[in-house]
């Protein structure tokens, strides 16, 4: 890193308007409330666990609750922030959040924060890192200059950051329990006879240009054959392709026969 992207990362503004002084003032407030409102109001880990079980029953959070994504060959899954933050609710006497805390179109990065803070332990996690305006393509990165895809763009990475500090104050026997049993639920498939939600998978998948056949593929058998959790993975991998985190040529290739590949040429006499 150069002395100048030094300075401009550590030098303050010259002047703070009205309305920063107000909202540094506020933020003070705010934070020495939660701690009175924390003390006053001790979380009850009987109370937390019981509504941790309640909401990982739901099909709605157990759909979100994990994510997916390519890496080196093979695929990556894992609890997901949508996740994070539903325990961190049930938990309670949790503050998490996400701050841009400088924007430089100049060199076309935003400096951003992810934290999160039981304010009940007083245990705090945080991290700092830079978000390039610049989007991954396969034909290499491609630069952001309209702002809405900006804000996405910080968004979308902070998110990540998000969920990994919320996850550090947490117990981790909490998580795993909830992760066990969202994964529980998309199995159970919420009362579904499994041939149901066979179908139900097949024609989601249809719906973005995945045939059943690539699908078999991956899988190694038919359809028929498919079991529970089989149709969970399906469940994630349609979530994970609608959020952009992977591709469906990635998740599900086109398997190339070798009579395709050793057939006649354009032009080529059969």
């Amino acid at each position: 890193m150069s002395q100048q992207q030094i300075e401009r990362m550590t030098s303050a503004p010259e002047r703070v308007g009205q309305g920063t002084a107000v909202e540094q003032s506020r933020a003070v407030a705010e934070v020495q409330a939660a701690i009175v409102v924390a003390q006053q109001c001790p979380r009850n880990i009987s109370a937390a666990i019981a509504e941790m079980r309640q909401v990982c029953t739901q099909p709605f959070l157990a759909e979100r609750a994990f994510y997916r994504f390519p890496r080196a060959g093979g695929a990556v899954t894992g609890p997901s922030v949508h996740l994070a933050r539903a325990l961190a609710s049930c938990w309670g006497n949790v503050d998490y959040g996400l701050v841009e805390m400088r924007r430089d179109d100049s060199y076309g990065e935003s400096e951003m924060k992810a934290y999160a803070w039981d304010v009940e332990k007083n245990t705090r996690t945080s991290s700092t890192f830079i978000v390039p305006h610049k989007r991954d393509q396969k034909g290499g990165p491609k630069a952001l200059t309209d702002m809405r895809d900006i804000y996405e763009n910080n968004a979308n990475n902070g998110a990540r950051r998000v969920r990994e500090a919320i996850f550090a104050i947490l117990p981790p026997w909490f998580v795993e329990e909830a992760k066990e049993l969202c994964a529980q639920t998309l199995r159970d498939g919420g009362g579904k006879s499994l041939p149901q939600r066979v179908a139900d998978a097949i024609r989601a998948f249809e719906g973005i240009g995945v045939t059943a056949d690539r699908i078999e593929g991956k899988f190694g058998r038919p359809s028929g054959k498919w079991t529970e959790h089989d149709v969970a993975q399906l469940l994630i991998s349609f979530r994970s392709i609608q959020q952009g985190e992977i591709t469906a040529e990635d998740e599900f290739p086109v398997r190339v026969t070798i009579d395709e590949i050793t057939g006649p040429q354009d032009g080529a006499v059969a």
